[in-house]
């Protein structure tokens, strides 16, 4: 599985493994990123030399209540269903997502927190909330399947 890449309260990058959130360690208070200085080819060699793995990052510029992330690998799949259920949150003032530009594997996203909750924690809830969907929707076309094979045998008996 990948990592999580988010900076510690030195302004040192951390990484954490992308387990199920409910396997994860409790997150340390996010620090403001307005110290990190602007985005540009800093974030790009960010990349360089990190473990190979590493999908999500915390964009310089960040708050605890408005953050950007930067997803690699990933497109309007998961982008728009992750906007969609991240605005279900009623905590959440606002989403979006974007594609920076078609030639390039990344995706970013922007959430926006009414204060008491965190962008990150959103962020977490989101992808366990679509990951909890795809298991029930992965368990009832299993249960449909099975159900259509055994009537599938049973007429051909």
């Amino acid at each position: 599985m990948g990592k999580i890449t988010k900076f510690g309260d030195d302004g040192e990058e951390v990484t954490m493994k992308e387990t199920p959130t409910s396997h994860q360690p409790e997150a340390q208070d996010d620090v403001s990123m307005a110290d990190a200085g602007e985005e540009g080819e800093e974030g790009e060699e960010e990349y360089e030399g990190e473990e190979e793995g590493t999908k999500v990052r915390l964009l310089p510029g960040s708050t605890p209540t408005a953050a950007s992330f930067e997803f690699l690998e990933e497109s309007h799949t998961l982008g728009n269903a992750l906007r969609y259920v991240i605005m279900k949150n009623p905590d959440v003032e606002f989403c979006a997502y974007a594609i920076p530009h078609p030639s390039e594997a990344k995706m970013n996203v922007r959430i926006q927190t009414y204060e008491g909750t965190r962008a990150v924690d959103a962020l977490r809830k989101g992808l366990r909330d679509i990951q909890d969907l795809c298991d029930v929707v992965s368990d009832k076309f299993l249960e449909a399947r099975k159900d259509f094979t055994e009537k599938k045998a049973a007429a051909s008996a």
